[in-house]
């Protein structure tokens, strides 16, 4: 029998073992047998269906009441595969984002509209972040750039600045939206015209149920996604809408966000679509830069300028900062303040008051001279560099600006503009010319620095839009090696290797210094004196903006000339003593010539500032031109090849240390970043020297008597090439060169001897003929060597 038969058995055949069963005799002894119940079978049978019966109950109950999944399920994405495998293989099936209103609590959180707590989870972030793994997202250091809104007006402000930066393919750029809205990204970009030449990667960060979703929600959805993005894709920053058009739990996070994964975050203002769309053209590098950046204003009010410093000052005021920090404002005035300028400058508010009651920190030094008198060149030359010393030399630049401009509102646009690109850019990293670039001048030259002549700036030919083969010469942005004072910013790190310079230049003994030609006009302040003889022993220059002539006369930094005044240092002063008293006679008729009183031009012809757009004056084939492809220019104003430049930096460096720096012929200079220490030797004498301590010896003993070199002077550049040629000619002449070494003469004859004087004639002009008969038996040119100094 089976094994269910035996525990089933039926009633007949119980009945059958117990008649077949023996009777035992009533001797026998009895034997052990399990107790059976009376009524084992009729209860058996009642717990049987008793507990089918609540089986069933159980069945239906459970079927009848079992919960809706709330979402289908998730598919991971798989990393078994290459970058390029996944971007190609979207997963088959995206899973869909819930749409049916979320259980209502029955406590409301916030508000009756927004509501919901519970757990986030976004459904179509994965999709998106999977298809662009390619693009180095791993990478801390890549191209991605990241537009982020909270809602559809922003949106509708970042796409087009979000579409143009993806048209200039310069960085990869993406899209993702974070807010409350529940329309579909597809109806999202139809709106905002995007097309198929957007190439923009788009991404749906929102959360599951965001319509009903409370601020609390909202703010932990964002942070989350933006978490999820940096692990997948590193932007190297976040652009986001203005912080009162974005909404108050997306503004709140994002910062929040982004400072914790150190990253920099822009806030773009009211209409950057239209005022600030040549962001679009900075790369990734150039952006992450934004806030890092600092600028400081340095200005030298010279007495009696009250009405040219006003000017300034409320030009500085009215420009556009587009939301990014003011720079810092330095004022030196002079010992006798005028009383407009006093005036206003106790009204001035720098920066403005921010309207959400934000503490305010005043960002304006004013530096008073005590003395009456500016003092000597070097002292004034001191005085204006010391005003400012950047704390972060890579981050931190100086403005320099005279009295007498008058800047546009978009000065600063131009200037974050080239300083970013410029300075910032991947390019910059290794390119020779940015390494060698002083800074940036707000205004194009009009003459020359030593007054001379009138200065021309220097063209290209570009091709013509209709004819590939006709070209036509355009003005174009160049380098120069000449300083400017008016306008122009100056990068940190150079700022304070002119420090070092400046430093050693002035600390000289002044008994040692040779004479030295002045290359700069007294129009000028006399730092400028110094900083040129930095560029030219460094090779550094400064790029001059030259916009087309579609510009008109509108520039950067407008130059006012009707209340001029020299720089104090070099002003000469004007005695009434001995002026004569002119004398009147009843009789005269005073005639005068009309044509004389006739309005002469100016030889520094007035612009007025730029109000336009920043992109009018760009070019309009794409970013500024590369530093290497534009016209270089010494400092003589003439356009030179790259490598006789270096030459010329090479020799003017090397006569420098010779003759200024005092350094013998057999010294091995070691140039180290930010510092002029090679260009002089013993520094230290030197320093003793300028603090009135003395020429002490390495002892401390001060010597028995000063020393009496030959001080070399430094020569005109037409005297150097005339005495190489004289050299040449005694060469080809047989005739022997006079060395110096060690401040001894090479002739052992005493010049002092009057013999000596009344033969050197002689001997130099039967060298002289001797040269120039040699030179005609040979037949060669004399070699000219190149203009160092």
């Amino acid at each position: 029998m089976s094994l269910l038969g035996r525990i089933f058995a039926d009633e007949e055949e119980l009945g059958k073992k117990d008649d077949d069963r023996k009777r035992g005799k009533a001797n026998m002894l009895p034997t052990w047998s399990a107790r059976k119940p009376a009524s084992s079978a009729s209860g058996y049978r009642k717990r049987t269906v008793l507990y089918g019966l609540i089986a069933c109950i159980t069945l239906y109950l459970f079927f009848k009441n079992i919960p809706e999944p709330s979402h289908p399920p998730v598919l991971r994405p798989s990393y078994t595969k290459s970058p390029r495998d996944q971007s190609s293989q979207k997963p088959k099936v995206i899973p869909e984002t819930p749409t049916q209103k979320p259980p209502r609590p029955e406590k409301p959180s916030e508000a009756e509209k927004h509501y919901y707590d519970g757990p986030i989870r976004f459904y179509q972030l994965a999709a998106s972040l999977h298809a662009v793994s390619w693009l180095r997202g791993h990478m801390e250091t890549n191209k991605n750039v990241l537009f982020a809104a909270s809602n559809l007006r922003s949106a509708s402000e970042l796409i087009p600045i979000a579409c143009e930066m993806a048209n200039w393919e310069r960085n990869d750029v993406h899209f993702a939206l974070m807010g409350r809205d529940d329309l579909e990204m597809d109806e999202i970009k139809k709106l905002n015209g995007v097309d198929e030449q957007c190439t923009v990667t788009w991404h749906d960060a929102r959360p599951d149920f965001s319509p009903w979703s409370s601020d609390f929600r909202m703010e932990v959805s964002v942070s989350a996604a933006l978490g999820h993005i940096q692990t997948f894709m590193h932007p190297q920053l976040v652009i986001t809408d203005d912080a009162t058009r974005e909404d108050g739990f997306f503004t709140k996070a994002i910062r929040a966000k982004t400072f914790e994964l150190g990253r920099s975050i822009i806030e773009l203002p009211t209409a950057a679509s239209e005022n600030l769309m040549w962001i679009a053209r900075l790369d990734s590098s150039s952006l992450a830069a934004w806030h890092t950046t600092y600028v400081d204003i340095l200005i030298h009010a010279p007495p009696y300028s009250s009405g040219s410093l006003l000017r300034l000052l409320k030009s500085i005021e009215a420009a556009d900062y587009f939301g990014h920090r003011r720079p810092h404002l330095t004022i030196e005035l002079p010992a006798d303040i005028d009383p407009p300028t006093w005036a206003y400058l106790e009204g001035l508010t720098w920066p403005p008051l921010d309207s959400s009651g934000a503490p305010h920190t005043s960002q304006v030094t004013l530096r008073h001279r005590v003395p009456r008198t500016s003092g000597s060149a070097e002292e004034a030359s001191i005085r204006h560099v010391e005003s400012f010393y950047p704390a972060r030399p890579a981050d931190s630049h100086v403005l320099v600006l005279s009295p007498h401009v008058e800047l546009s509102p978009l000065y600063y646009h131009f200037l974050m503009y080239y300083l970013l690109e410029f300075k910032y850019s991947s390019s910059s990293s290794y390119s020779p010319q940015v390494k060698d670039l002083m800074g940036l001048s707000l205004e194009l030259p009009y003459i020359h620095l030593n007054d001379s002549m009138l200065f021309s700036p220097p063209t290209t030919l570009r091709k013509s839009k209709d004819d590939d083969e006709k070209r036509s010469e355009e003005s174009t942005s160049f380098l120069w090696q000449a300083p400017n004072s008016n306008a122009a910013l100056y990068f940190g790190d150079k700022w304070i290797e002119f420090h070092s310079f400046l430093t050693s230049r002035v600390a000289l003994d002044p008994a040692k210094q040779p004479g030295r030609r002045k290359l700069i006009s007294d129009l000028y302040p006399a730092w400028l004196e110094y900083l040129q003889e930095l560029m030219r022993a460094r090779g550094y220059t400064l790029l001059y903006p030259n916009f087309p002539s579609s510009s008109g006369s509108e520039s950067i930094a407008s130059l006012h000339y009707e209340l001029y005044r020299p720089p104090e240092e070099l002003a000469k002063p004007t005695s009434k003593a001995n002026t004569p008293v002119p004398t009147l006679n009843p009789q005269d008729t005073f005639p005068t010539n009309p044509t004389d009183h006739l309005r002469k031009p100016t030889s520094h012809p007035e612009s007025t500032p730029l109000t336009s757009n920043l992109l009018s004056l760009l070019p309009p084939t794409g970013i500024v031109e590369d530093l290497f492809d534009l016209p270089l220019l010494s400092h003589e104003g003439n356009e030179v090849e790259p490598w006789i430049f270096e030459s010329f930096a090479r020799t003017f460096a090397a006569d420098f240390r010779r003759q200024v720096g005092q350094c013998p012929a057999s010294h091995k200079p070691t140039i180290e970043p930010m510092k002029a220490d090679d260009l002089f030797c013993d520094r230290n004498e030197n320093l003793r020297v300028g603090l009135g301590l003395g020429d002490l010896t390495p002892a401390g003993v001060p010597r028995s008597g000063p020393p009496k070199p030959v001080i070399p002077v430094i020569k005109d550049e037409d005297e150097i090439r005339q005495s190489e040629f004289e050299a040449h000619l005694r060469r080809q002449g047989g005739g022997k060169e006079e060395k110096q070494e060690g401040g001894e003469e090479a002739d052992e004859e005493d010049e002092t001897s009057p013999a000596s004087k009344k033969e050197k004639p002689e001997k130099a002009k039967g060298e002289k003929s001797e040269g120039k008969e040699s030179k005609e038996e040979t037949g060669k040119a004399p070699e000219e060597k190149p203009r160092g100094w």
